[in-house]
């Protein structure tokens, strides 16, 4: 659950320490273990990125954002994220941003550069570098950017064609506590798969919340299927 925004300072929403290591492992479609390795690291590697708190261990919207464009790159095969790490540093630094992946400009700028040198950075063919830059154009796509900074995110939640997927959960800061809603209103995924689980039919609860079967699926496996 999202903390009060008291207990943290003038920390801005998307900042806030608001998803526990579980929960933002469902929402970006990832393996716990890899994830908590990421966000904290094992001793031997060092973590990719600064989670909003150490103890107990929390990520922020921002966070998810990181995680979930990180996660992406793994559908590339070859790439090592220790390598993902040092190429960021190296993107970052000419960017002039401490954690690019959040910037409006990584999805120009950024990603140029990245690709450009994923062969020297990332040691990746030419075959992998495309099939790279389409998985990081695809993922990017499903940021909303407020200026500068991530505002909003669609998460994945089927399986298949990344182009395929219709933008059905957000993920807001701002609303529902930063909870996935289904896109375009109020309705939290998790309390339509909790219905569901106490054995409402999606017919019904589609009927019900006044939207369509589909965005009632979406929501359900949203709360509900995680990654290998």
């Amino acid at each position: 659950m999202l903390q009060p925004e008291k207990f943290y300072g003038d920390r801005p929403p998307a900042e806030l320490p608001a998803y526990p290591l579980p929960r933002a492992a469902r929402i970006v479609r990832m393996p716990l273990s890899t994830l908590r390795l990421w966000a904290a690291g094992d001793g031997a590697r060092d973590a990719l990125f600064k989670p909003a708190a150490r103890s107990p261990l929390l990520l922020s919207f921002s966070n998810l954002i990181e995680a979930f464009v990180l996660a992406s790159m793994r559908r590339v095969h070859g790439v090592s994220m220790q390598r993902v790490r040092k190429a960021l540093r190296f993107v970052g630094k000419e960017l002039g941003y401490p954690r690019p992946l959040i910037h409006a400009r990584f999805r120009t700028d950024g990603v140029n550069l990245f690709v450009q040198h994923a062969d020297r950075l990332l040691d990746v063919s030419a075959e992998g570098q495309a099939v790279l830059r389409e998985v990081l154009d695809e993922s990017l796509r499903r940021i909303d950017w407020d200026g500068e900074l991530a505002a909003r995110l669609y998460p994945w939640v089927r399986e298949g064609d990344l182009k395929q997927q219709p933008k059905t959960i957000v993920v807001d800061p701002r609303r529902g506590f930063g909870h996935p809603v289904i896109a375009g209103t109020g309705i939290e995924a998790r309390v339509v798969a909790g219905r569901h689980r106490a054995g409402e039919s999606i017919l019904v609860l589609a009927q019900d919340y006044g939207v369509g079967i589909e965005q009632i699926e979406d929501a359900i496996r949203c709360e509900t299927r995680e990654a290998a």
